[in-house]
């Protein structure tokens, strides 16, 4: 099937050769029937040409006389009188001013007399073939007329030898052209095959660069997937250190986990088995974080690919997750707060910014002792939200114990990336404050 759909898609060198030979065979047609139908125009005003020609040196002959010839007899029975293709049989009648036939020669029918003058075609014979004729008269006295005639075939016969010696080199040049055509698509397309054959053979997880043909129509694919490959790997080994730093979290507390629940199936005192109870219950709730901030990360980058940035107002971004996060900031006795005057438009992922966000004010609840003040600032220029503490410096316990691990900044890094902006700890005014912006391009 997969065979059968490579021959029905051809290659790019068929498409451009069946386009450019289709559109070659058309311009060639079209300038052979210009051709052809050039050639028997030029030849009918040759012909007609002559008979003028011939009218006029009679004219001025004085009394020419002709040799009988019986009629119906041809010029062409006599081989002697034919020595060149373009010899034609001309018939030639002579009248006087009344219409009296004074001498004829040639092998026409007498036609009847008339004073006009010029080219006429006639029809004449008992079997009526046709006659190209030209006559004129002496002079204005009108003493003597003379008509010379052509028959209509031998004329034809003449314009079509001609129509095809115009039209003949162009039946030799279609096929020499399209010769040349088919070797010069050829050795064009041979950058376009030498770039095919290296992506072909493309090795990402070794972090190879393509290289671009001297051409500049390639530069730009080129440059892509070189960015795409950067960006692929960059992405492989951040992946590999966070799954590394995820399985070694994750190995403390579900030994602790397992060590714990093994002492339950031993005989303990009240306390000791509530302590054992707080634990398990502390590594649960570790195991539970990591595996939270690992599905955020998954969700981050499921985002990024499949969802289209929309423009966010930060401020009001911020007063939605702010008013969230007040239930959590009231039970574990933390001040929330927000500063946010104005809209501050971006673009971006608004599942993302608030998950980023959300993720920046959980930090600063749970991280930082009982009666900590948490403040919300978001900043239209440049644009972004700081979140503020101060807590970290006092040396109290935190809240609730740390994982330890750091993946919620992790995640927020991402959530930065994506938006081209990053995460930073800002020095403040005041020492006993920490904070932590999140920037996004705007």
């Amino acid at each position: 099937m997969k065979r059968l759909l490579t021959l029905q898609r051809g290659s790019l060198l068929q498409h451009l050769l069946a386009w450019a030979l289709a559109a070659l065979c058309a311009v060639w047609l079209f300038f052979v029937v210009v051709g052809y139908n050039t050639g028997e125009h030029e030849a009918d005003e040759l012909t007609d040409g002559h008979l003028a020609s011939v009218a006029t040196l009679l004219l001025r002959q004085r009394n020419p006389e002709f040799l009988p010839t019986p009629e119906g007899q041809a010029m062409g029975s006599h081989p002697e009188l034919k020595a060149h293709d373009y010899q034609q049989s001309l018939s030639i009648v002579v009248w006087d001013g009344e219409g009296r036939v004074v001498t004829r020669s040639g092998s026409a029918p007498t036609p009847a007399f008339s004073a006009q003058e010029g080219f006429e075609t006639l029809q004449l014979g008992p079997r009526r073939q046709a006659w190209r004729a030209f006559s004129r008269w002496s002079g204005a006295e009108h003493q003597r007329k003379i008509m010379v005639l052509l028959s209509m075939a031998e004329r034809d016969d003449l314009a079509e030898d001609i129509a095809e010696q115009v039209a003949e080199p162009g039946l030799w040049l279609l096929p020499v052209v399209a010769i040349g055509l088919v070797l010069a698509i050829r050795r064009g397309l041979r950058p376009l095959n030498d770039l095919g054959r290296q992506v072909l053979a493309l090795d990402i997880h070794h972090d190879k660069r393509l290289h671009a043909p001297p051409h500049d129509e390639f530069k730009a694919t080129v440059d892509a997937i070189n960015t795409l490959i950067e960006r692929y790997n960059a992405a492989l080994e951040r992946e590999r250190a966070l799954a590394s730093e995820i399985a070694h979290e994750l190995r403390t507390p579900l030994a602790s986990l397992q060590l714990h629940a093994a002492s339950l199936q031993q005989p303990l005192s009240a306390e000791e088995k509530a302590d054992v109870l707080r634990r398990l219950d502390d590594d649960a709730r570790r195991a539970g974080d990591v595996l939270a901030d690992l599905l955020a990360l998954a969700r981050a980058s499921r985002t990024e690919l499949a969802e289209a940035a929309q423009p966010v107002d930060l401020a009001e971004l911020a007063r939605r997750v702010t008013a969230d996060c007040a239930q959590a900031a009231d039970h574990h006795d933390h001040e929330l707060s927000l500063d946010a005057d104005g809209p501050c438009p971006v673009t971006g992922h608004p599942a993302l910014l608030e998950l980023a966000l959300r993720n920046l004010i959980d930090n600063a609840i749970l991280h930082t002792p009982r009666g900590t003040a948490v403040q919300v600032r978001v900043t239209a220029e440049p644009p972004g939200v700081e979140v503020l503490d101060n807590g970290r410096a006092s040396g109290a316990p935190p809240s609730r114990r740390s994982a330890g691990l750091g993946l919620g900044h992790q995640l927020v890094r991402r959530v930065a990336a994506i938006h081209g902006g990053t995460l930073d700890a800002v020095p403040c005014d005041d020492p006993g404050l920490t904070c932590w912006r999140l920037s996004v391009a705007r």
